[in-house]
């Protein structure tokens, strides 16, 4: 039997149709820089780099998978798969394991699971659904049923502690409802309320999440404790200078001085290797594929696809937003990834699916029954 290569070679092509090229151009940069970066920064950590390439991998069959879907399909998941993240977050109130003081994760016995990193991608999907069914008829009550579903498992979440992951699903809820229509004046009143409720929220906070917040007004203030993770992140970020110190040179990193380098501050490595020219560029290619997300979503074919597409990609910018922001002392310190370059497999696979849904979306722009 003879081996037709050249019929293999288009049948193993039309395999990888599914990925849009504009938006996978932009990720295959960002995983190369990510490679780049963690292997400078992951030197001192054995095994931490192969871990890195092998989530990388994963992530990568898990977007080709979720490009392959097609918008119908996943409508069909969203009530079940939100259904199932908020039993699933109620298990970890109530039987979850304690881990440094937060009770987060569920033991299924031959494994342990994050319940609140599926509510990053079911929640979007969920209110993405409500919103379509609802299209053409919506009411403000229609706006508070998605406030309510919303709310739910954003409090489960915060409440044990994880004030990251809190606000990412919060972020994902709240641009979809945006998205879906929200009155500028609510949007206006709700801000104001908030801002009102400010003194309740506080003493809503946990004593060391008070304490990111004043660390963040003055880091100073403890600079050999609470203190010590932006002071460094700084002093690296600009020791970088214009043009960087230069690809595994960075002083601050390898001197152990940058806490967390591999993961929530991995930014103060690249910026201190590369300097502003790299960082430069990696906020360019962060601000092109969250402008391609938002082309997907203007010319999606249904309102499921516009609503869940452009909460995706407001995902990725709020990832970006608050993690540059705590880096460099704008932000408090919350434990957000840089998306795509951070070491971390949940975070990698959750954006792996949220790229490959955006994907999806792309390929069937053509009207798809509801």
């Amino acid at each position: 039997m003879t081996l037709d290569l050249p019929r293999l070679g288009r049948a193993l092509l039309k395999r990888f149709e599914v990925f849009d090229p504009v938006t996978m151009l932009l990720v295959a940069a960002l995983l190369a820089l990510s490679v780049l970066t963690m292997f400078s920064a992951a030197s001192e950590y054995s095994g931490r780099l192969d871990s890195h390439l092998r989530n990388l991998g994963i992530a990568l069959v898990v977007m080709w998978v979720a490009a392959s879907l097609s918008p119908t399909l996943l409508m069909r998941t969203a009530v079940p798969l939100f259904t199932l993240g908020v039993a699933l977050l109620l298990a970890v109130a109530l039987f979850g394991d304690v881990s440094k003081g937060a009770r987060r994760w569920l033991d299924l016995g031959i494994t342990r699971i994050q319940p609140s990193e599926v509510m990053k991608i079911a929640m979007p999907l969920m209110l993405a659904w409500y919103f379509h069914r609802r299209d053409g008829v919506l009411r403000w009550f229609d706006f508070a049923l998605a406030a309510v579903l919303l709310a739910v498992p954003t409090f489960l979440i915060f409440r044990q502690p994880d004030l990251g992951t809190a606000i990412l699903v919060l972020a994902a809820g709240a641009f979809v409802i945006f998205f879906a229509g929200l009155s500028w004046r609510v949007i206006t009143g709700l801000g104001l309320a908030s801002l009102a409720a400010m003194p309740l929220l506080w003493s809503m906070l946990k004593d060391y999440q008070k304490q990111r917040v004043l660390t963040l007004l003055d880091p100073t203030s403890d600079p050999l404790g609470r203190g010590f993770h932006i002071i460094q992140s700084q002093i690296a970020v600009g020791s970088g200078g214009v043009w960087g110190k230069g690809w595994m040179k960075g002083t601050q990193a390898h001197l152990e001085f940058v806490p967390e380098r591999t993961t929530d501050f991995i930014f103060a490595v690249f910026a201190e290797e590369f300097g502003l020219v790299g960082a430069s560029v990696l906020l360019v290619l962060y601000l092109l594929l969250i402008g391609r997300g938002l082309y997907i979503a203007a010319n999606a074919a249904t309102v499921f696809g516009r609503l869940l597409a452009g909460a995706i990609t407001m995902i990725l910018f709020t990832y970006a937003f608050v993690n540059l922001g705590m880096v460099t002392g704008v932000l408090p310190v919350v434990g957000v990834p840089l998306p795509l370059l951070s070491y971390g497999g949940t975070a990698m696979v959750t954006l792996g699916l949220g790229l490959g849904l955006l994907m999806s979306i792309q390929r069937h722009r053509t009207l798809v029954p509801s």
